[in-house]
């Protein structure tokens, strides 16, 4: 339905244009109406109708003047000028505006409704060339927004403001249902971007290769998506919520359209590796993705057999710290592997199964229950994430531990604080001890918080700071190296952490303690 607006200064004739045309049955609503014509500018500017029918000779503002006002705004409705003068200077001045129709009064019915048909006429013919122009657009941006990402396209030849697309930076993410369930119900990453921004449009949704993407336009854009992304690695989504459906894969920010390619097989290759992602997961991003180029290692037999050898003599010995480290080393490994992820999967079967075979081989005379080779296969094959695989390697290494005479776990504390103490200076999280020693992570959490005094991010913080302290002291090193040795990637982080448990900045303490400052 279109929209009218009335503006004459005599109320009877405004209520005379109501009622002698059937509106409605013209395809109008009557949205509003004025006595004077600064009340009927502000009126057309905010309410933006599809036809005006305004009088000439108005107070306050002179009705050539209100179509004058409304067009240098930017109005690009339909008017009809309704004047009780046929003077031609004011038809001269109502063509120079783009005004429709010129009546002058007394209004002839009929007159009247025939032109309100006429212009009810251009409106829908315009609108459709309008809706087709827009389709065809849209089609064409489509097209070109696939041949950014696969780098088929020169950037050099796109009408980026013609397409909406001009920005001085750019960034690609790729989203799908967190839940590997295809049952299970999910939310659309580009419909809470719709609400976030407001209704701005500062970012393209389309789909490649069956996957949704989203072309993020304009500092705004990487802003808010930015604190969204803060929000959602600080705090866990709300179970079930919308954010709590949904995974995130993210490439770099770029600074053409060029870029884009760069930005999606970033995000691309991200979403591919899934499979390394921590219990709980919600994002990968650009900061995460291997340096493949200077990365030379490769799945093969020798590494299987170096791998199944350790672990079966870490087994006979009972060492669980070993056992724990080679796990993680392990997953260290994998992760910096160049290779499909079911060539992985098959790497794990093969190591598993030869652990089983000279673990067998070795106590021949004991009954160790292990799974039959057909169940593990399958098993391994069936997990979406590594880690899975890992708890599953972890369990069944105590199993085996046990069933060969050992099945003491009082010092697995102790064998975890170990292990924190020689690998504080990685990412070491909670999420990715936890499977190492055979347990949930919600659970090990609780059990270091009772036994050991405080929770294992603090436990890991004193450990770190402690070990920055001595490096301080020596003297060598400059705080930002410093940092980043003791495993805070961020200087800022650092310092925050440092002055909490020290009660001073980093450079003061070494300056406190009779140290030279170095530059930080």
């Amino acid at each position: 339905m279109e929209t009218v607006y009335i503006a004459d200064d005599e109320s009877v004739i405004r209520e005379g244009l109501k009622c002698i045309i059937n509106w409605e049955q013209l395809g109008f609503t009557i949205c509003g109406e004025a006595g004077n014509g600064e009340d009927a500018l502000k009126d057309i500017l905010k309410y933006q109708p599809s036809l005006c029918l305004l009088d000439i000779r108005m107070p306050k503002m002179h009705g050539i003047d209100v179509v004058a006002a409304a067009r240098e705004s930017g109005y690009k409705g339909k008017i009809i000028i309704l004047s009780g003068f046929s003077d031609f200077k004011y038809a001269q001045a109502a063509i120079k505006y783009n005004v429709d129709y010129y009546l002058t009064k007394p209004l002839d019915e009929d007159e009247l409704t025939e032109t309100v048909k006429k212009v009810k006429e251009t409106i829908e013919k315009e609108n459709v060339k309008s809706d087709s122009i827009e389709q065809y657009k849209q089609k064409a941006k489509n097209v070109i927004l696939h041949e950014l990402v696969n780098g088929t396209c020169d950037p050099d030849t796109v009408n980026a403001k013609d397409m909406a697309l001009n920005s001085e930076i750019y960034q690609i993410v790729i989203y799908e249902n967190f839940s590997l369930d295809v049952n299970d119900p999910t939310y659309s990453f580009a419909e809470l971007l719709k609400v976030t921004n407001q209704g701005k449009h500062f970012f393209e949704h389309f789909e490649e290769n069956g996957k949704d993407v989203v072309l993020l336009k304009g500092k705004f854009a990487l802003e808010k998506f930015q604190n969204f992304l803060e929000r959602y690695e600080t705090t866990s989504p709300q179970k079930n919520s919308p954010l709590d459906t949904l995974f995130l894969a993210y490439g770099s920010p770029v600074t053409s359209l060029g870029g884009i390619e760069k930005s999606y097989s970033e995000a691309a290759t991200l979403l591919s590796r899934r499979f390394f992602c921590v219990q709980g997961q919600h994002t990968l991003g650009y900061e995460e993705l291997p340096n493949f180029q200077s990365i030379e290692t490769e799945l093969d037999s020798e590494v299987i057999n170096t791998y199944s050898s350790n672990f079966t003599d870490y087994l006979q010995s009972f060492n669980r710290k070993k056992v724990a480290e080679m796990l993680h080393n392990l997953e260290q490994y994998l992760y910096n592997v160049k290779t499909d992820i079911a060539s992985v999967k098959l790497f794990l079967s093969d190591m598993y199964l030869q652990v089983k075979e000279k673990m067998n081989h070795i106590y021949s005379t004991s009954d160790i229950p292990f799974p039959s080779n057909a169940s593990v296969l399958e098993l391994i094959e069936s997990k979406n994430y590594l880690y899975e695989i890992i708890l599953f390697f972890s369990e069944q290494f105590e199993m085996i531990m046990s069933a060969i005479g050992n099945s003491s776990r009082d010092s697995v504390l102790d064998d975890i604080i170990y292990y924190i103490d020689h690998n504080f200076q990685t990412n070491i999280k909670l999420e990715t001890i936890a499977p190492l020693f055979g347990y949930n992570s919600a659970y090990l959490g609780k059990i270091f918080n009772k036994t050991v005094g405080e929770s294992f991010n603090s436990y890991v913080d004193h450990v770190r700071i402690n070990y920055s302290k001595e490096l301080l002291l020596q003297n060598k090193l400059k705080v930002y190296e410093i940092a980043e040795q003791v495993g805070y990637k961020n200087v800022d982080y650092f310092h925050k952490k440092f002055k909490k448990y020290v009660g001073e900045s980093p450079a003061e303490y070494r300056k406190k303690n009779g140290s030279e400052d170095l530059p930080e």
